[in-house]
């Protein structure tokens, strides 16, 4: 079983495919990673160097992978940062690729947009989650900013959350994962939703500030979903995970987020979290 992801990538660090990948292998899954841009780092370090990648540039290396002949061994594809439109349109051709060759692939997508109310996505590219993403995910793993983004309005509070994806999932998702939303000064809150029920797990929050971490909680959320599509199971196992790490960071150095070190809260979190039905 394997994982097609698409996303930026960094050389130093933990973002895009750099946070994406590993997760999913310590999960036992094979990952096949394309890269959407290339930087030394991320860029919420005072300077970085590399660029984007061009869409044919992309394109030419997903047709490569799908001339070995082994898309119907691709049981998702996920995508995360998408530096331009172009970009996103090579990544939707994958996921129909990878879903002629088998019809049983999931497409989740990490719509990365921004946090916090501050986007650092070029012009078109929420349009494009917006218009054509959203309606072609199974499952959507937004943050609580990206998730008013794309349904409209500022979600705040856990009714406006759920009644943003709700909207959301009305649109073509199965699932819908907030992977982030206040809840309060000591906590933050991950929720799962699907068009019959949702659930929610409200972790402590920690003083560790670094970036990746959406992109780590995807893939992990993933990981979990394929082994056993149960989203509050996926929901709960991610969380844990995710805590662990961060929990571990400080130990590690702080600027970055403890993958490697900490990899066994991946395969095993030595916190566990309960997935509460909220809706």
């Amino acid at each position: 079983m394997a994982v097609l992801s698409i996303q930026s990538h960094v050389a130093y660090g933990h973002v895009g495919n750099a946070a994406a990948v590993f997760p999913l292998q310590r999960l036992g899954l094979e990952v096949w990673p394309v890269h959407t841009a290339m930087f030394s780092n991320h860029l919420g370090y005072p300077g970085f160097k590399g660029r984007a990648l061009e869409a044919d540039l992309v394109r030419d290396v997903v047709h490569g992978i799908a001339e070995r002949g082994v898309l119907a061994r691709c049981r998702a594809v996920l995508t995360g940062y998408l530096a331009e439109p172009a970009l996103g349109a090579v990544a939707l051709e994958a996921v129909a690729a990878a879903r002629t060759a088998n019809p049983t692939a999931l497409y989740a997508c990490d719509p990365v947009i921004g946090d916090d109310g501050e986007s650092y996505v070029r012009p078109g590219v929420a349009e494009f989650l917006r218009e054509r993403a959203v309606p072609a995910a199974d499952l959507l793993l937004p943050n609580r900013y990206e998730l008013g983004v794309l349904a409209g309005g500022d979600p705040v509070g856990e009714g406006a959350i759920l009644a943003a994806a709700r909207a959301l999932v009305a649109r073509g998702p199965r699932l819908v994962v907030v992977t982030s939303a206040d809840a309060g000064p000591d906590a933050i809150d991950v929720y799962a939703v699907t068009p019959a029920a949702a659930w929610r797990v409200r972790v402590p929050r920690l003083a560790v500030d670094v970036h990746g971490t959406g992109d780590a909680f995807a893939a992990i959320f993933l990981g979990r979903y394929l082994e056993k599509p149960e989203p509050p199971r996926a929901l709960a196992l991610a969380a844990g995970a995710l805590h662990g790490i961060l929990r571990a960071t400080p130990a590690a150095g702080g600027t970055e987020m403890a993958l490697v070190a900490a990899q066994d809260e991946i395969a095993a979190p030595s916190r566990s979290f309960v997935a509460s039905k909220v809706g």
